[in-house]
C-alpha cells in the first residue's frame, strides 16, 4: 500500500541525511549555471564557460558557438578543480 507523497528515493535520502545528523536547515546547493555548446574547433558539445563569466547570446550571435545550452552543475571545490596553469596543487 502506498504512502502517498512520502514515497520514493528523495524521501529515503532525506531520512538517511537526518539519521547521519546532517543539518536539516542547511540550504540546498542549486549549483552554478554553466554554458555548454559546440564550436567549429570542437563540434561535440562541451563546457564553454560559466554563465556569469561568458555571454552566451553574444557567442551565438557572432557565430562562435552553436547549440548552446545552460544547465546547473555542482560547483567544483578547490580540491577537486584542476589547476589552470598546470602548477602542482597546493
Amino acid at each position: 500500500m502506498g504512502k502517498g507523497y512520502a514515497e520514493g528515493s528523495a524521501v529515503e535520502e532525506r531520512q538517511a541525511a537526518l539519521e547521519r545528523g546532517d543539518d536539516p536547515d542547511a540550504p540546498i546547493d542549486a549549483g552554478r549555471a554553466a554554458v555548454y555548446g559546440s564550436t567549429d574547433e570542437q563540434p561535440d558539445r562541451h563546457f564553454i564557460g560559466w554563465a556569469d563569466e561568458v555571454d552566451a547570446d553574444n557567442l551565438f550571435a557572432n557565430g562562435r558557438a552553436y547549440g548552446i545550452k545552460l544547465r546547473r552543475v555542482p560547483v567544483p571545490t578547490r580540491r577537486a578543480a584542476p589547476p589552470r596553469d598546470g602548477a602542482a596543487p597546493r
